[in-house]
Formats: structure tokens, C-alpha cells, sequence
């Protein structure tokens, strides 16, 4: 039975007492009203209504606050149930008082019922309601145990969570860090490769400088060892040119020698030989009239060889010597 169906049944159960105890004390109102103002003086007749009313409303006081002990699960001790008893036993004494006096046996009994049936209610309505409270009790223990229970296992889960995730994360740190340290291994061996391929480029690139730099020291010697070569080459050429042209102007000289000193020409000599000689007779600067005599030819056509010796163009007088 759930919590919805224990407030129902209270529900009935409280609907139920209250409807016996308003039914009740209404019956006995109507019944002991008239005993009441049967012994009660003319003038005070209209106080005969005030002891049931009493007598009733004991009842009720005894009735709602025993539910609510019952439903707090407490107990109020002995008075209560003296109140209870001494208000049930009122009630059904002064319901029956007036049949009792009459010896009407059957009147007793039938004005009994509402009396009996309130004790009865109001005792049976206690122990529902003190076995509701307990039911409710248990049930709110076992609600409070599942949820405990649930909680409990909740924090356990968590718990678990909590310490598998721990876990993962010690064990993902752990990956992480070996990772790191594989990691570090393979940069330390890379770099140490790396290292070793630089001092190895080094020491190749130091032994291609020491090569190129041999080569360039041979190249080096070789073109000082060619300059040498071409110089002294050069200087041989140059003496040998000197040499060649010394032997030349030796020669040149000889032969303006021999053609100046052969002296007048008797006659007009030939055309290269007349060149010859006005050459000479330029290179040793004599005189036009001395070069025509030498030659034969004419002054005029003398001047005209001397006009063009006088042009470099015209290629100097060794070059007219050396065409003979």
C-alpha cells in the first residue's frame, strides 16, 4: 500500500467517526434532553439541552485529540482513557437512564446502540488510527531506508565513478607520461642522430674546405707557376722582339749605310730602288735635293716620297726599306 491509499483509507476512516460521533451526539441531545427536564425544576428547563452538550463535546475533545496522538504516534497516558471511559459510560447512562427507570428492557437496549456504537467507534478509530501511524511509520522507515539505500548506492556509484575516473585519469597521466618520456627518448636519440649527422656534415664540409682550399693552392700555384711561365714567356718574347728589332734597325741601319754610301746616282734608278733610298735619305734626314741626287728622280717626286714618310699612313720609311 502506497501513501495515496493510507491518506484515503485515514480519510474514510476520519469521515466515517465523525459522522458516528455528530449522529450520536444529536441522538443523545433529542433523548436526554427530556430526561434532563424531567428532573430538572420548571424554571430551569431550558438547561436541560447543557449536559448532554457537555457530555458530548468531552466526547469529541476525546476523539480528535486522540487522533491526533495516534496520527503523532504518541500516547497521552491513563487520563485520556479515564476521560474516554467516564464520557462513553456518561453517555450510555443517561441514553438509557430513562428506559432503565421504566423497566423497559427494550428501550434500554435500543437507546444503547448510539452510546455502545460511539465507544466502540472511538476505540476501534484509535487502534486504525494508532495501526495507520504505524503502518505510515514503517512505510515512511522503508521509504526512508530505500532512499538511503538508494542514496547510499548512488554515493557508492558515485564513489565508484569517482574512482574509476581517478583511475582513468592516473592511468591516462601515466600514459601520458611515458608518452612523454617515449617521446623525450626518441627527441634525445633524434637530436643525438642529428648531432652526429652535423659533426659528420662538419667534418665533411671541413674536409671539402681542406680539399678546396688544397685545390685552390695547387689551382693558385699552377696559375702563379703559368703567370711565371707566361711572364718569363712574355719576357722571352719581348727580349727576342727586341732583340729581333734591334737586329732589324741593325739591319735597317746597314742598309741605309750601304744605300747612302753608294753615292750619286748616274742615272734615274728604278722605281723601288729610288723608294729605298729616299727612305733612308728620310731616316737619316737629309736633305731633298741630297735624296734626289741619290736616287736620280727629281726633286719634286722626292718631296712627294718625304710628304708621305711624313704620313704614318703612308707606313714610314721601314716599311719602304723593307718592301726592296
Amino acid at each position: 500500500m502506497n501513501a495515496v491509499q493510507i491518506r484515503s483509507a485515514e480519510r474514510a476512516l476520519s469521515v466515517g467517526t465523525w459522522l458516528i460521533v455528530c449522529g450520536a451526539m444529536l441522538y443523545s441531545i433529542l433523548t436526554v434532553t427530556p430526561l434532563m427536564a424531567a428532573h430538572t425544576p420548571d424554571e430551569w428547563d431550558w438547561t436541560a439541552p447543557i449536559l448532554p452538550l457537555v457530555v458530548d463535546a468531552a466526547v469529541v475533545i476525546v476523539v480528535r485529540l486522540d487522533s491526533v496522538l495516534a496520527r503523532l504516534g504518541g500516547h497521552g497516558g491513563g487520563w485520556p482513557v479515564a476521560l474516554r471511559w467516564m464520557t462513553g459510560a456518561m453517555t450510555l447512562a443517561l441514553n438509557t437512564a430513562d428506559s432503565a427507570l421504566a423497566k423497559d428492557l427494550v428501550g434500554v437496549a435500543v437507546h444503547a446502540v448510539a452510546p455502545l456504537l460511539l465507544i466502540v467507534t472511538a476505540e476501534t478509530g484509535l487502534a486504525y488510527r494508532r495501526a495507520i501511524t504505524a503502518a505510515v511509520t514503517a512505510l515512511e522507515q522503508q521509504q526512508r531506508a530505500e532512499r538511503e539505500h538508494a542514496e547510499r548506492a548512488a554515493r557508492e556509484r558515485e564513489e565508484a565513478a569517482r574512482r574509476q575516473a581517478r583511475e582513468e585519469r592516473e592511468h591516462a597521466a601515466m600514459l601520458a607520461r611515458e608518452q612523454r618520456e617515449h617521446e623525450a627518448r626518441l627527441a634525445a636519440d633524434a637530436a643525438e642522430r642529428e648531432e652526429r649527422r652535423r659533426q659528420q656534415e662538419r667534418a665533411e664540409q671541413a674536409e671539402r674546405e681542406a680539399a678546396e682550399r688544397a685545390e685552390r693552392e695547387r689551382r693558385e700555384r699552377e696559375r702563379e707557376q703559368r703567370e711565371r711561365e707566361r711572364e718569363r714567356a712574355e719576357r722571352e718574347a719581348a727580349q727576342q722582339a727586341e732583340n729581333e728589332r734591334r737586329e732589324r734597325e741593325e739591319r735597317l741601319e746597314r742598309e741605309r749605310y750601304a744605300l747612302l754610301m753608294r753615292g750619286p746616282a748616274t742615272s734615274k734608278l728604278p722605281e723601288h730602288e729610288a723608294r729605298a733610298i729616299v727612305a733612308a735619305a728620310f731616316a737619316a734626314e737629309l736633305t731633298v735635293r741630297a735624296a734626289a741626287e741619290l736616287c736620280g728622280w727629281s726633286v719634286g717626286w722626292v718631296s712627294t716620297r718625304y710628304a708621305e714618310l711624313r704620313d704614318p699612313g703612308n707606313g714610314g720609311a721601314e716599311l719602304a726599306i723593307a718592301s726592296r
